[in-house]
């Protein structure tokens, strides 16, 4: 039986929850709106214009393809999370919730507790547990890991003398650091295929995914890298004949730099190596049409997504709450027999 107090305090820890959330949500949407504009600023109108202008029509569209596959492959892993969370959700509504909170997220910085703050807002409003979300987004972020490595591996060990140039490490070095890459790939796997028990550190235990899930992981991780480096090696064919393998590899390393720093958006980083891969090569333009394709139109079109559901959500509880109000004082001596 419920007694008042019991009653009082779920609507207090509620109540606080609210305004957590609608706290994280309006930090989320002013700081988006600020990144857009602080990355926008920099540039004059003209100068963006011209750089779009300097990639072939094609290659804008071709970028813009991998772009949006990326996005997709993104929307692939959540739902994965989601089914190895235990907490299925049709695939609109994640795909709705993945893609708001990653286009805010990869601007923000931080795209773990970023993004993980934006999908417990719409998480939780579908039924799922702090719990569950959490587990969610664990597993997603373990999908950007193992994904990152198996790409990076792939591109080390391929293409080791590019690694060596951009990260200044001897052959053997960068050797070991693939071939670390791929056993910790493998191993991952391993675990997955015959380690059942949850893997506990002091408080926290984690529970492996069965082996399906975990290759879907590696896959749809590696997979989406393959996607951002094709967008972006687009973009670069318009000044420079660069192969793949090439931007690949570079972008793996800058990805994992921030991963590390979690600079906002990778600003500074990703340009950075693409500079010592073509350093004599004008990359200005390329690099300002992968932002917007990537970061900046996603972001757009995430603040007005995240807008246009929240105003929804307000509606749809006020209407509930208007509805519900009749009835708890249309018979007070009910509610008091109850």
């Amino acid at each position: 039986m419920t007694t008042p107090h019991d009653q009082d305090k779920r609507e207090t820890t509620s109540g606080r929850r609210r305004f957590w959330t609608i706290l994280a949500t309006l930090v989320s949407v002013v700081l988006g709106g600020y990144l857009l504009y602080r990355t926008l600023s920099g540039y004059s109108p003209g100068q963006l214009v011209d750089a779009v202008r300097a990639v072939p029509a094609r290659r804008l569209l071709a970028a813009g393809g991998f772009a949006a596959a990326s996005y997709l492959c993104l929307t692939g892993i959540d739902w994965l999370a989601l089914r190895a969370a235990g907490t299925p959700l049709p695939y609109r509504r994640v795909a709705l919730a993945a893609f708001i909170s990653l286009s805010l997220g990869h601007s923000i910085g931080f795209a773990g507790l970023s993004s993980g703050a934006i999908r417990y807002r719409f998480y939780t409003r579908w039924g799922l547990g702090t719990a569950d979300v959490a587990k969610a987004v664990l597993f997603c972020g373990v999908t950007v890991a193992v994904g990152l490595m198996a790409l990076g591996a792939v591109a080390v060990l391929v293409h080791p003398g590019l690694a060596r140039e951009v990260t200044g490490l001897g052959t053997g070095s960068v050797l070991a650091a693939g071939l670390a890459c791929a056993a910790f790939v493998a191993g991952y796997l391993a675990l997955a295929a015959w380690w059942r028990k949850p893997l506990t550190f002091r408080r926290w235990s984690i529970e492996m995914p069965p082996l399906p899930l975990a290759a879907a992981q590696v896959a749809l991780g590696a997979v989406n890298f393959a996607l951002v480096s094709a967008c972006l090696h687009q973009v670069l064919m318009a000044v420079s004949d660069v192969g793949y393998l090439a931007v690949a590899s570079v972008f793996v390393i800058a990805n994992a730099a921030v991963l590390i720093t979690h600079v906002p958006g990778g600003v500074g980083v990703i340009e950075s190596v693409v500079v010592h891969l073509l350093p004599k090569t004008d990359v200005i333009g390329p690099l300002i049409a992968f932002r917007c394709i990537y970061f900046l139109i996603p972001l757009a079109l995430g603040l007005v997504a995240f807008a246009a559901t929240e105003a929804v959500f307000r509606w749809r509880d006020a209407g509930r709450a208007g509805a519900a109000t009749p009835s708890r004082t249309a018979a007070p001596g009910r509610a008091a027999r109850s």
